[in-house]
This record gives structure tokens, C-alpha cells and sequence, in this order.
């Protein structure tokens, strides 16, 4: 209420007198005309993305080949202690700010290229459009919404018979992506900054301190980082945090451990596609329980006939399933998975959907095992499959289906191949 009176105040004053705004006035973070698209913007820095570890294990291995690496490098020597801070469940956002004002804002995109989102962007009241000190600088961050946001949009929804949003981040995403800034700053969008990519001024020694210098410059940082010198301690703030997680205003799905030495950090760089320095540490999948109300064959653009679970939909991490993979006919027989059967379901590495085990309880009585067909008319010709020697594969006996040629399409045009921008399944 103090915010808008105060805002309510300014900005009577600027309409009395007009030549007193200025660019980076509050009255400015929501103004001008609707983009009429989105344009592209190159990273100065390549924008990585952690590799996922999910238990002490795996962080240990982790942990050991930064260990060899840095005796590799002759550096054994050096003091190595980990900074460790929350995995906001949002939306990537890279800023840039010149003699410490705003000029420009955006995603993530594929790491080399991003969208420009400014005009979002500025409708954040935690992104400062001035900062403390006159500096240059690029600074990385998350753009999140809060869960009670959520709930408030997704009541909105119901009352105008509207489909309700799956979760934050989906909407958190889709909202700084609206051409029309009116709308993402109804969305009531927060931000934490957590990364320097450049700065003016002299760059902090640690990652933690470069955390502290974001906040020295009026970035909203998370209160929660810490430095921990062992695994060990690691594994404490993990567990700590598996159970407060539910219970904060912001959705979690694991850490980010980054080492805590600039210098190390450079000195270990990164693979084709991650940092070697940092892992994201993520937390145990949400589980639920739904049905199989089908078992149904999809043929891929090499001919291989894989098994799909038609659920019942459910919600699980956020989203609504109600289709997963049984990958083979051996893995079908391992989980002695039926039509008719209760499941457990979770989201491998909080994406995939993933079927753990069979409710045995609650089968049917009349349940029957899953025998592959000899026959699937989406392979083409006489629709005859064949399971590959040695292998649990099925494969389609010919190879040139509509089914298959239309994946092979799907695959020349998608991100992985030739990237061709604008032409998807639908248009194909």
C-alpha cells in the first residue's frame, strides 16, 4: 500500500511536470507500444547449463574428477570449498547495464543466442533500472513467480471457464515473453540475480562474492547461498532443504554446488556443454500414483516400434502426464506392467515422465500380461514387426511408413539437426 501510495504520488507529479521524467523512473517500468516480435540478442559470454547429479554418490564422483583435474593442473594445493545456493524453478534472464543503468534484457535461449525481453523485463520492481554504483555490467539470473501468484491467476482462470496453468515456471516463462508488457507486469514476476558474467570494476575473488557485490549494487540476491568446505556438509544443506523446500514462496528443484574459487573455476572451464566447476544437485522426483488405461505401439523414424503407457492424466512436478514410455518389450516383462494397472509415476530428473513400479494390490482380476503384436499398421506394407536379434528392440520389417518418414521430418527440422526456426510437427 506505501509503494502505491508513494508510485500514486510520482506520478501526479510528472504529469504537472513532464520534463522531470526520466528513463528509469518507476512510472517508465510498464510503458510504450506492444512489440510486434522478438529480437534476437548474442550473448557476449556462452550461457551454460549444469549437469544434474541426484545423490551423495554421484556428487562424490563429481567431486573426485575435480580433484584429478586440479592436480592435472598443478593446482592440488589450492583451497577448495563450494558455494552453495538455491535452484530457483524459473526462467534464466541475463542483464546488461551501462554507467550503471538498465540498456537491455534477456533469455537464456540456446546459450549463444537469446530474446531480447527488456521491455519485460523492466516491469520487475526487483530489477533495479539504476544501480548503486555507475558500473558496466552483465549479470545472470532467475526470473521466478511466486506459488501464491499461481493460485490467484489459476482462480482468475476458473471463474471465466479458462485451462488453468500447470506451474510457476511455465507461466513464469511464458509471461516475460508477452509482447505487450501491460500483461507481464499484471503477473506480479520477482527475480533473483546470482552471477557476474562481466563487471567494470574489479571482479570478486569467489562465487560467493560476487553474490555479495550483486547485492552491494541493489540486485535481489537469495539469502540462502553458503560455503561449505566438504561434501559431507553439502549433503546436510541437501537434506535440510528436501524438507523446507514445499515451504517456501518460490518453487525449488535442487542446489547448484559451484566451486567456490573464480580462479579454479577458470582454470577447470567447462565440457561441450556444461561447466566442469558446478553441478545442480537436484532433489528426489514427486511420485504419484495413476492408471494404465492402454498400451499403444509408436513407430520412430528408424522403424523401432516402442511401447507407450496411455495414463490416466495426472499432475506430477507441475505438469499434467498422462503418456509415458515403456521404452521396451524386456522392460514391460522387468515391471510385469498390465492394462489396467495402478502405478507409481514419476519425472526422471524432474522431466521425463517415468514409470517406477506396479501397485500389485490394486490389479485387476482379470489382468493379462502385455504380448506384442505381430502386426502394427503404422509400420506400413503388411505392417509385420520383428524383435532384433540380440537386442529388446521390435523393429517395423519395412522401412519406409508415413509414420516413419514423417519422424524423420520431426527429426531433420528440430534443434538437434538443422534448427529450421518456425517449422515444427504441426506444419509438417
Amino acid at each position: 500500500e506505501a509503494y502505491d501510495s508513494l508510485l500514486r504520488e510520482l506520478e501526479a507529479l510528472e504529469q504537472e511536470h513532464p520534463e522531470l521524467i526520466t528513463p528509469d523512473s518507476p512510472t517508465q517500468r510498464v510503458g510504450g507500444e506492444p512489440l510486434k516480435e522478438f529480437v534476437k540478442v548474442k550473448h557476449e559470454k556462452e550461457q551454460w547449463s549444469f549437469d544434474d547429479v541426484f545423490d551423495l554418490a554421484e556428487l562424490k564422483k563429481w567431486e573426485e574428477k575435480v580433484k584429478n583435474l586440479m592436480r592435472k593442473a598443478g593446482l592440488e594445493k589450492e583451497k577448495l570449498e563450494y558455494c552453495v545456493e538455491l535452484k530457483i524453478d524459473g526462467l534464466k534472464v541475463i542483464v546488461t547495464y551501462k554507467d550503471g543503468r538498465f540498456v537491455r534484457a534477456a533469455t537464456r535461449g540456446n546459450g549463444s543466442v537469446g530474446e531480447d525481453v527488456s521491455h519485460g523485463v523492466k516491469t520487475i520492481k526487483s530489477i533495479p533500472l539504476v544501480l548503486e554504483k555507475p558500473v558496466d555490467i552483465i549479470a545472470v539470473g532467475e526470473i521466478w513467480m511466486a506459488k501464491k501468484t499461481l493460485v490467484k491467476i489459476n482462480k482468475e482462470r476458473e471463474k471465466l471457464g479458462e485451462p488453468i496453468y500447470a506451474n510457476t515456471r511455465n507461466l513464469a516463462a511464458g509471461s516475460l515473453r508477452q509482447l505487450d508488457p501491460k500483461i507481464t507486469a499484471s503477473r506480479e514476476l520477482d527475480s533473483f540475480l546470482y552471477d557476474l558474467d562481466r563487471v567494470s570494476e574489479k571482479i570478486p575473488t569467489t562465487q560467493f562474492g560476487e553474490i555479495q557485490l550483486l547485492k552491494e549494487l541493489g540486485f535481489k540476491t537469495n539469502e540462502h547461498a553458503h560455503v561449505f568446505d566438504s561434501v559431507e556438509d553439502i549433503e546436510k544443506f541437501y537434506k535440510e532443504w528436501t524438507s523446507k523446500k514445499n515451504n517456501q514462496a518460490y518453487e525449488l528443484d535442487g542446489l547448484v554446488v559451484k566451486i567456490n574459487s573464480v580462479k579454479l573455476q577458470e582454470a577447470l572451464g567447462y565440457t561441450g556443454k556444461s561447466p566442469r566447476w558446478g553441478v545442480a544437485y537436484k532433489f528426489p522426483a514427486a511420485q504419484v500414483t495413476t492408471v494404465v488405461e492402454d498400451i499403444a505401439l509408436q513407430v520412430g523414424r528408424t522403424g523401432v516400434v516402442t511401447p507407450v503407457a496411455h495414463l490416466t492424466p495426472v499432475t506430477v512436478a507441475g505438469s499434467t502426464v498422462s503418456r509415458a514410455t515403456l521404452h521396451n518389450e524386456d522392460e514391460i516383462a522387468r515391471l510385469d506392467i498390465r492394462i489396467g494397472d495402478t502405478v507409481i509415476l514419476q519425472k526422471a530428473g524432474d522431466v521425463i515422465p517415468d514409470i517406477v513400479s506396479v501397485v500389485q494390490e490394486l490389479r485387476p482380476k482379470n489382468s493379462k500380461p502385455y504380448v506384442f503384436p505381430t502386426h502394427v499398421p503404422a509400420c506400413g506394407g503388411d505392417g509385420r514387426i520383428e524383435r532384433v536379434p540380440g537386442q529388446a528392440a521390435w523393429k517395423c520389417v519395412s522401412t519406409n511408413s508415413f509414420d516413419q518418414l514423417k519422424r524423420k521430418f520431426y527429426h531433420f527440422v528440430s534443434k538437434k539437426c538443422f534448427d529450421i526456426d518456425g517449422c515444427g510437427p504441426k506444419i509438417i
